[in-house]
């Protein structure tokens, strides 16, 4: 579980340091690379909270 915590956290803050790259600079590869980390984010975060749903029915 400390695993999933840890890559969530740090996937966040990669989708935040690519938006601030794309705020300083404007180019859009920054920006789509944000929302692809953003997306991981998402899908891992849903993957953790399914296991944590999982363990309490179990």
């Amino acid at each position: 579980m400390l695993l999933f915590r840890w890559l969530i956290l740090l996937l966040l803050l990669g989708a935040a340091v690519s938006f601030a790259f794309y705020a300083g600079t404007g180019e859009q590869r920054y920006r789509r690379w944000g929302m692809l980390t953003l997306k991981w984010t998402l899908i891992a975060a849903g993957g953790f909270f399914a296991v944590l749903i999982l363990e309490r029915i179990a």
